[in-house]
C-alpha cells in the first residue's frame, strides 16, 4: 500500500473545507502540535520540528484560504447588493430625470 504526501495533503484539504468536520480537524491538528507524541519526536533538534512546521503551515494555509474565499464571497454579495440598489435608484430616478440617458436624433441615409 503506497500513500503519497500529495494524497495526504488532498485528504486534509478536502476534510478541512467540509464544514461538518472542520472543527474536528482543527482541534486534532492543534492537539498534534501540542502533543509530545509526534511522527518525529520534538526532543530531536530540527528533525523533530520539521513535522510540526509542516502541519502548522498546512493548517494556516488552509484556514487563510477558507477566510479569503469567505471574504471574497462577502464582498461579492456587497457588490451585487450595491448594483441592485443602484439599479433600483436608477429606475426611480428615470421617472423624474433622464440625466444618464442620451437622446439622439437619427437620420436614415438612403
Amino acid at each position: 500500500m503506497s500513500i503519497s504526501i500529495q494524497s495526504i495533503y488532498n485528504w486534509y484539504r478536502d476534510v478541512i473545507r467540509n464544514p461538518k468536520y472542520r472543527w474536528w480537524i482543527i482541534g486534532g491538528t492543534l492537539l498534534y502540535l501540542l502533543s509530545p507524541i509526534d511522527i518525529s519526536p520534538d526532543f530531536l533538534p530540527v528533525i523533530g520540528w520539521i513535522d510540526d512546521g509542516v502541519i502548522a503551515t498546512l493548517l494556516v494555509a488552509e484556514l487563510s484560504q477558507i477566510f479569503l474565499e469567505r471574504l471574497k464571497a462577502g464582498k461579492g454579495d456587497n457588490v451585487s447588493q450595491a448594483v441592485d440598489s443602484q439599479s433600483a435608484n436608477a429606475s426611480n430616478s428615470n421617472s423624474t430625470s433622464n440625466r444618464d440617458t442620451v437622446d439622439v436624433n437619427a437620420v436614415s441615409l438612403d
